[in-house]
């Protein structure tokens, strides 16, 4: 057995004995509902017992696992820098596990625009939370003020945009797949000369994730 292998083993069996302590099981009711003796189960959490995969089958199904993730190898990449666009005020984080995904922060200092015309909409769904001051976000007619640590969650076709109220403010956002394409196509659009890179509103004043600038 290589190196690996050793490491391997040792971690789908530390995995095993998690997922059970998380289901509240002990070893008696794990090996029960696996169909296995608790001696056996003992034996394969503290690597006494070859690991075998008709058993690793029924123990991931019983812990409402897959086989393919009770065996996925550790990764190495688990800290992740932020990609810096200082021009715009944002730190944007890649979502290996899901490219979709795009995780990016910023800082407001002015409120949100006042014409509902500035307002963009797009297909998708974003989620935020304020990292410090207090935010206010435009979400069609409505108007919500958002504290310190309070997140708010909505579906980017409702048209929005969101600023610093009384101060400037950091947010930390997630946009989806669909809600990222949407600020890309908003900043692509914005061709005519006229475009929001000249009000300042992308370099992390009020608007709708500095559209006027590259997008998460």
């Amino acid at each position: 057995m290589t190196q690996n292998d050793g490491e391997l083993d040792s971690l789908v069996r530390k995995r095993i004995r998690a997922l059970r302590v998380a289901q509240g099981w002990s070893l008696e009711e794990l090996a029960t509902r696996a169909n296995v003796s608790q001696s056996t189960l003992s034996r394969i959490e503290n690597g006494q017992r070859r690991l075998a995969l008709d058993q690793l089958v029924t123990l991931a199904r019983v812990l409402d696992t897959s086989l393919d993730q009770l065996v996925e190898t550790a990764s190495d990449d688990v800290i992740i820098s932020p990609r810096i666009d200082a021009a715009h005020g944002l730190m944007r984080w890649p979502v290996k596990g899901d490219p979709g995904i795009s995780v990016m922060r910023q800082r407001m200092t002015e409120p949100p625009p006042d014409n509902p015309s500035r307002m963009r909409a797009h297909p998708g769904r974003e989620w935020l939370v304020v990292l410090s001051g207090t935010a206010t976000l435009m979400l069609g007619h409505r108007r919500f003020r958002i504290e310190t640590n309070q997140a708010a969650e909505f579906p980017t076709m409702l048209p929005h945009a969101i600023g610093a109220e009384g101060g400037p403010c950091e947010i930390l956002g997630i946009f989806d797949r669909d809600a990222r394409r949407g600020h890309q196509r908003d900043s692509d659009g914005d061709s005519d000369g006229s475009s929001d890179r000249g009000s300042g509103r992308g370099s992390g004043v009020g608007g709708d994730w500095a559209p006027g600038g590259p997008c998460p």
